[in-house]
């Protein structure tokens, strides 16, 4: 038998070196209108718009955004943060909030993925639990875009390179919902779970919210047969 899988790496090589010069030349999906024309309440409650500094723009690198602080009692009850790219390729795709966070002063305490429902199935997310100095906040973040909605950030490459090879097209958007969690008026475990838990259900009405409102704001995808 020939001794084959010497020729695997270079073949993996060969295959990811022509999709990614297929992605070189995929097409810009614009947006048929603004992200900020997207309805602004979400779970009763409406947001203020947000300006992005324009060199946090440069950096981020991304066609459109909306950004909205929504505040109940004159607290920040919640951020969205919504990023779209028309196109992707080299040196501008999303970011992951994974490796900007913590650039911004944020460490994760806690991991992990949550189930959300939407039209009629469900999709699954990211879901952090972050601390910066005395602040804690509880972050759900996903991609979403050409049909689907992803949290793995392999299988959103993965996608990306297919989607450029074979279709054309590479637009997307990152989509996060930031709860702060208030302070704690006592220093058990009981209260951290309950303040938790508060974070936990708001942050996920707000995402089952949000999930068809962006699918409706991105461009169109017919999957191919």
């Amino acid at each position: 038998m020939a001794d084959w899988k010497r020729f695997v790496p270079a073949a993996l090589f060969v295959f990811g070196w022509l999709l990614t010069l297929s992605a070189e030349r995929q097409q810009a999906s614009a947006l048929d209108r603004p992200l900020k024309s997207m309805p602004n309440p979400l779970v009763g409650v409406t947001g203020e718009e947000r300006v992005i500094p324009e060199d946090e723009q440069q950096v981020a690198g991304f066609s459109d955004y909306v950004f909205r602080i929504f505040q109940l009692d004159s607290l920040n009850a919640f951020s969205v943060y919504v990023g779209y790219y028309d196109s992707q390729a080299t040196g501008r795709t999303i970011h992951s909030p994974r490796n900007c966070l913590p650039g911004a002063g944020w460490q994760t305490v806690e991991s992990g993925r949550v189930d959300l429902p939407m039209n009629g199935g469900s999709v699954t997310v990211n879901r952090y639990i972050l601390a910066n100095g005395p602040a804690q906040a509880l972050v759900l973040y996903w991609y979403q875009g050409r049909g689907r909605v992803a949290h793995s950030e392999y299988a959103v490459k993965w996608d990306l390179l297919r989607d450029a090879a074979t279709r054309g097209r590479t637009e997307e958007a990152l989509v996060r919902v930031m709860v702060p969690i208030p302070p704690s008026r006592e220093f058990s475990a009981t209260d951290w779970r309950d303040r938790q838990r508060q974070a936990d259900d708001l942050a996920r009405r707000v995402a089952t919210e949000l999930l068809p409102r962006v699918d409706q704001a991105l461009p169109p995808w017919e999957r191919s047969a």
